[in-house]
């Protein structure tokens, strides 16, 4: 094999001839072998700023590892805020502005950015606006600047993905996570889809569960939650404790951990569990992101926030309440509702409404959505996630999709 060469997989290359025939490329008969294609190992650099907690920084730090890890490119990781990124994951040295974990080059993005040769890929995440300096050195250099944009559900998103724009004498791409074949797909890798499959053997479950210290709670739905501040998150409590079911609540340690201690009247300490009626609460640490992941698939049911965990429950195959970033004037709702029409189009019947309402409740808009005896949903929720799984599978993975697009765009 050339050195910095990796062949192309099969799935890769099938996302390849996708791409060329969507962006009218003649391939010329070069990528009529599977086995035959190559990508290039070029440098990428992917600058973010920390905003939204940790989604922005998670969804950056699990595309810089993809890219690694299964496409062989050299990435540089521009992050202003180290701290978060420690919490994320083990071996970060917050102290330390330049490091290198799981392969990808992290360097802390401090004003004045030291000069430094650009990327031939550069994807500036959310908008966060690169510093001008940098933007002077990437003429004549950089290949491909790319904005990744939020993750979007509505229809206008069709109409901007891949759209250019002239800045600075260069041209910026837009490209934006989704949900359909005009986007770029969502963020997963095949380790995440075999994790689901692991995650349903019983023995790799209780070896999981003693691990983490989570005690066995027999005939119960466990759910796992991971929240912001929320004003129905008291309604949840009530209702789970006076559920017609047992349920077994997992809380990793965050912004929910005070308001639970409130609701308990006691402290929510990690390690220890907490009963009332017939809810179980076992409070855990904050979770490194493979263990958040192993969490997710661990459970029955995942209340979700933001984008990154959003992305996984779903590439998990499970069911979930999704709490959407609030935005001011109620915009989120705009970008809520459009998420569930795709979502639940083609869903059965009797999964519809219940799903919308008990959106609706979760994301302040109001209802007793959680007062219903929610136990009759699980199954059929349950096959429905998984068909939206298979669906998202279909249109590949983002950070493939990234690579597949500047290998087309020469």
């Amino acid at each position: 094999m050339w050195p910095g060469i990796v062949p192309l997989s099969w799935h890769q290359h099938a996302l390849l001839l996708l791409y060329a025939n969507a962006l009218g490329v003649n391939t010329g008969g070069c990528l009529g072998n599977p086995w035959g294609g190559f990508i290039v190992a070029e440098q990428w650099h992917l600058f973010c700023r920390v905003v939204d907690n940790f989604g922005d920084i998670g969804t950056c730090w699990q595309l810089a590892r993809t890219l690694v890890s299964h496409h062989g490119k050299a990435v540089t990781l521009w992050l202003d805020d180290l701290p978060s990124l420690a919490a994320l994951w083990p071996g970060v040295d917050t102290a330390n502005a330049q490091q290198s974990l799981e392969g990808v080059s992290i360097r802390h993005w401090c004003d004045p950015l030291p000069l430094v040769t650009p990327g031939d890929v550069v994807i500036e995440a959310y908008g966060c606006e690169l510093p001008a300096l940098y933007i002077e050195s990437m003429a004549g250099h950089t290949t491909h600047w790319l904005n990744l944009e939020y993750l979007s559900a509505e229809t206008w998103v069709a109409d901007f993905h891949l759209g250019r724009s002239p800045v600075h004498g260069l041209n910026k791409t837009f490209f934006f996570p989704g949900f359909d074949n005009h986007s770029g797909g969502l963020l997963w890798e095949p380790e995440l889809l075999a994790l689901s499959e692991r995650f349903r053997e019983p023995s790799v479950r209780k070896q999981w569960r003693q691990q983490m210290g989570i005690p066995e709670v027999a005939d119960v739905v466990t759910l796992s939650l991971f929240a912001y501040a929320n004003v129905a998150l008291p309604i949840l409590l009530d209702s789970l404790s006076k559920a017609p079911f047992a349920s077994h609540l997992l809380v990793p340690e965050g912004k929910v951990s005070k308001p639970i201690s409130n609701w308990l009247g006691q402290s929510f300490v990690a390690s220890n569990s907490y009963s009332r009626g017939n809810l179980q609460l076992t409070a855990l640490p904050f979770l490194a992101q493979d263990q958040y992941d192993r969490l997710l698939a661990y459970c029955d049911f995942n209340f979700v926030r933001g984008e990154a965990s959003f992305m996984r429950t779903q590439m998990l195959g499970k069911p979930f309440l999704w709490q959407i970033y609030p935005q001011e004037e109620g915009a989120h709702y705009i970008k809520l509702n459009a998420f569930l029409e795709r979502y639940l189009a083609g869903a059965p019947t009797a999964l519809v409404e219940p799903a919308k309402a008990l959106h609706g409740t979760w994301n302040g808009a109001g209802g007793d959505a959680f007062r219903a005896d929610l136990s009759p949903l699980l199954s059929t929720w349950q096959s429905h996630s998984l068909n939206w799984q298979k669906k998202m599978i279909s249109l590949g993975d983002l950070a493939s999709n990234l690579v597949l697009f500047c290998g087309l765009q020469v």
